[in-house]
Formats: structure tokens, sequence, C-alpha cells
């Protein structure tokens, strides 16, 4: 965080929108090459959150269904999303509130560390869904999974994986990974168990450098150097050379443009208006916020919102159909270390003709006063909400049990592919003239397609978890589940079917790229941070050209940043 004196005077040569994977591995590229970068975050700096950490905000509310405001500021204090979002997917949506990062590092500040390659299949998804309609899902990407497997490998060591290699993947896949550290028993107990099931686990590939006493933190804000996220790994490292700054708590409003370039990014910092402005602007807020962004730029230029001739921006949101099973192996009962992603097996990606996705180890569960504040939440926003109020009663009674889960469990996630259909999408729910950022709104509708599939794999996870006893957790039709948002800014070759180019630059602007997983044309069955990561070093590459500068930009006087 600086002093509006050290910035608003000064030339940048570029400004990067979000501090997530994507923004804050692309602006650590350009910074290493000499340019000047202004990060630009809406929510707070890693010094601004440094109370938040170690735990989940929930934690910190002081007691049950806490006032609007006080949920606000505990979230953001702990580096969480804390704007409520529309849900327009059916009558009477209730709004809900994301479990997103804002803050420095984004969402990666919260996330839990597997970072995983696409597969090469994901890159031609039309083989995967052929019945799907062209328009909707393409052929293939602009860019194929040889031209990305450099970027891949700069990416693991840029995050310092630790992990081994999968079995299922091609023979000759060169992988920049670390040793792990060895097995928990009852880890160790379910890698047995899956082989015996003829299985093929794996150790997952994990951005974490598993400290002692390492707890894995997943969902809240890591309180020791352990998690290797976009703020630690890459934000502040660019801080550190002296050629970048970071802006926090900064609301970007809109870009103001001409037909073909970006001249400012207008911006609510604190309250006080200012205007930002460089040669390249980057997007990088997420798959939500991007969209916004760019709806909320609508001129006479670009009257549907800004880069979207196409009539695509925000469409095609897809999420991942992600369920959770907590298994009690009895080989291992009584184990308590189940803190740490230790394993996936990729057996699924593939099954039955059908596309499903990746099985991981998901960790701890969060604590018991934390599931039930969700599942209240849950409760009050579905079509339940008459029996919220009677969870609160049995709040007591349920909290022993879910402690035991929680302590006992060996949990285990599915990630499942969603195609992309350009009626599931984010749009603008507020006014995008007044002086805050509009309210978003998502529509997301699971087609019965999609419900077959996730039935497939509820019921291959059944067969290999048999004869354990597990808890079910699903989440998959949970609309509200948008951590692996992704899709809403597509990249291609033709402008009528993408947002954006092959290099993420957006058709019909010189200097706006976005590099976070809205270019995502198609999900994968896997996580999505490494893919994200990969390509923003692709882009930076492209940026900075074969002299290490982009063409004309950087060595052009960069007009400073001024106050409205």
């Amino acid at each position: 965080m600086t002093e509006p004196a050290e910035i608003l005077d000064q030339p940048w040569d570029a400004i990067v929108i979000g501090t997530g994977i994507g923004g804050a591995t692309l602006g650590h590229a350009l910074v290493r090459q000499g340019w000047r970068v202004l990060f630009c975050e809406k929510g707070r700096s890693a010094a601004a959150t440094r109370e938040g950490r170690g735990d989940y905000a929930e934690s910190a509310f002081p007691g049950p269904n806490p006032a609007a405001d006080l949920r606000r500021a505990h979230l953001a204090r702990a580096g969480r999303w804390s704007d409520a979002i529309e849900d327009d997917s059916r009558p009477n949506g209730k709004p809900f509130v994301p479990f997103i990062g804002a803050g420095a590092g984004g969402s990666s500040a919260l996330y839990g560390m597997a970072m995983e390659r696409l597969f090469p299949s994901d890159f031609n998804p039309r083989r995967n869904f052929p019945d799907a309609d062209a328009t909707t899902l393409p052929e293939a990407w602009p860019l194929s999974c040889e031209e990305l497997a450099p970027h891949y490998s700069a990416a693991e060591r840029l995050y310092r994986l630790r992990g081994s290699a999968d079995p299922l993947r091609p023979a000759g896949e060169e992988r920049a990974l670390r040793d792990p550290p060895p097995l928990s028993v009852q880890g160790g107990g379910l890698v047995d168990r899956l082989q015996r099931k003829g299985l093929h686990p794996y150790r997952v590939p994990m951005a974490c450098e598993f400290v002692p006493g390492c707890a894995c933190c997943q969902g809240y804000l890591c309180p020791e150097a352990c998690k290797n996220d976009g703020g630690r790994i890459c934000l502040q490292p660019a801080i550190d050379t002296g050629r970048a700054q970071l802006i926090d708590e900064c609301e970007v409003l809109r870009l103001d443009a001409t037909r073909h370039r970006v001249r400012e990014v207008a911006c609510n910092w604190k309250g006080r208006p200012i205007a930002l402005r460089a040669p390249v602007i980057v997007l990088a807020a997420g798959a939500l916020a991007t969209p916004g962004i760019l709806l909320a730029s609508a001129s006479t230029e670009w009257p549907d919102g800004l880069a979207n001739a196409s009539g695509l921006v925000g469409r095609n949101l897809m999420r991942h159909f992600n369920d959770l099973y907590a298994a009690f192996p009895p080989a291992v009962e009584g184990a308590t270390d189940n803190r740490r992603k230790e394993i996936a097996f990729n057996d699924f990606y593939d099954s039955r003709g059908s596309k499903l996705g990746t099985v991981q180890s998901f960790g701890r569960l969060p604590p018991a006063e934390v599931l039930l504040q969700s599942m209240h939440d849950d409760l009050l926003l579905g079509r339940a909400a008459w029996s919220a109020p009677l969870l609160d009663l049995l709040r007591p009674a349920l909290r022993p049990l879910l402690r035991r889960i929680v302590a006992r469990s060996a949990v285990l996630a599915t990630i499942v592919e969603d195609p992309p259909y350009a009626d599931n999408r984010v749009m603008l729910a507020g006014d995008a003239s007044s002086f805050a950022q509009p309210r978003l709104a998502i529509q997301y509708r699971i087609r019965p397609s999609e419900l077959v599939r996730i039935r497939q794999m509820r019921e291959l996870i059944r067969d290999t978890l048999k004869p354990m006893r597990y808890l079910s957790i699903r989440q998959a039709e949970n609309n509200r589940m948008l951590a692996h948002a992704c899709g809403t800014c597509r990249f291609g070759v033709d402008p009528a079917d993408s947002v954006l180019d092959r290099n993420n630059r957006a058709h019909g602007l010189d200097n706006l790229y976005v590099v976070d997983s809205s270019f995502f044309p198609s999900s994968g069955g896997t996580n999505p941070s490494l893919t994200i990561a990969a390509n923003a070093l692709r882009v930076a590459e492209h940026l900075l050209g074969p002299s290490g500068k982009s063409a004309g930009a950087p060595d052009a006087a960069a007009a400073p940043v001024r106050a409205s």
C-alpha cells in the first residue's frame, strides 16, 4: 500500500487490474524485464489483512447470522469478496456472497494450492461433447497443449510445485515438480485402498512449502511463508524491485475507451475518484468482475459494453460441478492428520464415453461452526428457507457430530467439467453510471445432459469407496459454488465468436488484455490455476516481444495517473 503522492505523478508501462494468479503472474513477468507496473486491487493489501490470517472469516463472527455490515467487515479483513451477487437463475433467487478472494493474491490467497495441467484432450473440447452446439462450444482452443507446455513448466517452477507424475498422463510429459513430503498415515491407507481397486493415485502437485506445522490453509489466508499464492510469489517480489506498486481498496468503475484504445481506468479509491493511465491495460479481476467492468464500460463507441462486439462478454459462464465425500477408512480410524491435500487420480477423467473430471484429496473440512453457518446460508437462500431457524435450534446437537466428522474423515473432492452455454452468464444488476461498482448478477442453469454426468461421477465414487463408510456432501447443483468460475471472455480466432484473440488481447482494442480465467473456451475437468498462470506467462512473453519490450508501448512516454 502506498500514499497518493507516491503514485499520482508517476508514469506506468502497464496497469494490471486484479492481483490473483493471472494478474500477479503477468505483472511479475513484465517487471522482471524492466517494465513499470501499477497493480490495482479491489481488496486490501497483505499488510492490511494480517489480522485475518490463520482461520476462516466466519470463525471471527461475533455470533451466528451477523448483521450484513459486520459480516462484510470481517470478510474484507480476511481477503474475501464481500459484495452480494444477484442470482437470476430462478424466480425469486436471493442475493449471495460468493466464496472468492478480494485482496492481495485474489482468490489464490484462499485456494487449496492444487495446481494441475489440463489434459491434451481438453484443448479439443468438441470431441468431448460431440452433441454440443457449435456456436457454444468451439472445436478447439486457439493454441495447443504443446504450445502451452513450456509455460506450464515455467509456472510449475515459479510456484514451486511439489508432487509426483500422474501415471495416466501422456508419456514423455515433462513436469517441473519438487518432491512432496511423506504421505500421512491416513493418506497412505487411502492410496493402498485405491490401488487395490485398480486405480492410479499420485501425489497432487501443490503450491505449498509444507513448513513444520503446516495447516494447509484452504479457505483462508496463510499466516506463514508457506502458501505459494499470487501475492507471495509474484505481487510482493514485483513490488520489492521498486518498479511496481500496489494501489489497494480501489474499485474499478469502468474503462474509458475510444473505438480502438483504452484511454483511462476510472476508479473509486477509498471514496476518492481517480483515473489511471498507461499504454497497456490488463484486466485480471476474475471471471465475474472482469466482464462486469467491461459491461459497465458501455459508450457510444461500444454500446453493448467494451470489447463486446460479439455479444459474448459475460456469457458462457462455467464453474465446475464439485462434490465432497467425507470417508472413514477403517484401517486409519482415529488418525487426525487429515489437513493436507495429498493425492489425486484421473481414472474417471474420461469414463464410459463421458467427459467427467478429476478426483482429489480435499484436506480437512472447515470447522463445525463454519459448516453450520454455510448450511444456514444455503437453507436461507434455497427453497427451504423456512427450515433455517430450525437448524439454528439444532446447532448445539449438531456441533459435536460435525466436529467428529471434521477430525476423523478423509475427504475427497470430485471436479466434473461443465461445458459453456451462452445463456449461463454474468450480467450487471446495478446502475453503471453511479460512483460505485455496479452489482453483478448471474444466470446459471444445469442441463439434463450435465445432470447425467454428475450422476455418473457419483456412481463411480460410490463404487470406489465401498465398503468404507462415507458422507456425501453434494454441491454440484449449488449455483453459488463459483470458486472455479471461468469462460466469460473467451479467447479465439474469429472475432464473431470470441472476445479475445489468441494472445488474450480484446478484439478491436489495441491495448486491452484479459489474463484471468475469463479466457477459457472450455473449463476442463481440473483446477484452473496452473493454466491461468501458464497462460499469463505466455501473454507476458507476447507483450515483451523479441527485444523484451512491447511494440511501441513502454518505449513511449506513459501518461501519469491523475486525480479526477
